[in-house]
């Protein structure tokens, strides 16, 4: 294995957004045109454009995808920062031998619970496989309800299963669109992507004690009514729970008694010789 370095972009205005992450002659982030993206405001609903999101202080439920994707940043490339209700986030971006190192604070009171994830839409052919520890505890989101044998139980808001195939779906292969949309959260800290001789690692390092997690959107022309496309998301996260109010005890990251909490994220290219 060889590895390439990688290079990423910003755009402060549209939220902090991730316009690109390049190397090698290969452009790993998956976009998709919609120009209501550019015209977002706090508590806007979320609009799906690619690239990679700021999702914070919760993905699902409200505000939907956070609060921080819909803000403009300040400050520049290297080292942003935005003001949301309730907190303040900090993301300074350095290299380190090739890879494209993301160091976050969050500031906020103590006590203060939240969930983040760096909401990554990766451009994926269809031989692509996603790989993380087999028997990694994963939960299993309700929109695979259509592919499980008696359908969901109840008003459940996940089901326990394990990587890579939670209660029989399997997932780590993605395939050529199949009309399906299924979310699932590892509970792990990181995850690769094989596609051919490229391998891109994601992972997110968060002090002991913090939940992380990696969540996989693995939408194969299933996702929206009407009119889906495809779309993958490889998503490091903190708290292993997509919709904050769905939380329990030790599903969400909690900010300590000084008032910051910080983690890193680090996503690494290789290329098989």
């Amino acid at each position: 294995m060889v590895t390439v370095p990688l290079v990423a972009r910003f755009d402060l205005g549209q939220g902090g957004r991730w316009t690109s992450l390049a190397g090698g002659g290969r452009e790993w982030l998956w976009f998709r045109d919609d120009p209501a993206r550019s015209t977002v405001g706090p508590g806007s609903a979320f609009v799906d454009a690619g690239g990679l999101e700021e999702c914070v202080p919760t993905v699902r439920g409200l505000p939907d995808h956070g609060d921080a994707w819909s803000r403009p940043w300040t400050g520049s490339a290297a080292c942003g920062t935005v003001s949301c209700l309730g907190f303040e986030l900090s993301r300074a971006v350095t290299d380190e031998a090739g890879a494209v190192v993301a160091t976050y604070r969050l500031s906020a009171d103590p006590g203060f619970r939240f969930v983040w994830a760096g909401h990554a839409l990766l451009d994926l052919s269809e031989r692509a496989r996603i790989v993380a520890p087999h028997g990694t505890p994963a939960r299993l989101y309700p929109e695979a309800a259509p592919l499980l044998r008696g359908g969901w139980p109840g008003a459940a808001p996940y089901l326990d299963g394990s990587w890579p195939a939670p209660h029989g779906l399997e997932l780590d292969r993605l395939g050529p669109d199949d009309g399906t949309a299924v979310g699932v959260v590892l509970c792990c800290a990181g995850a690769r992507v094989v596609d051919g001789p490229d391998v891109l690692s994601l992972r997110v390092e968060a002090p002991a004690g913090v939940p992380v997690a990696t969540a996989l959107w693995r939408n194969l022309g299933g996702f929206p009514t009407g009119a889906p496309y495809r779309s993958v998301g490889v998503e490091p996260m903190l708290g292993t729970v997509f919709d904050l109010a769905e939380a329990g005890p030790g599903d969400a990251a909690v900010v300590p008694p000084s008032g910051e909490l910080s983690w890193r994220l680090v996503l690494a290219a290789e290329r098989m010789d």
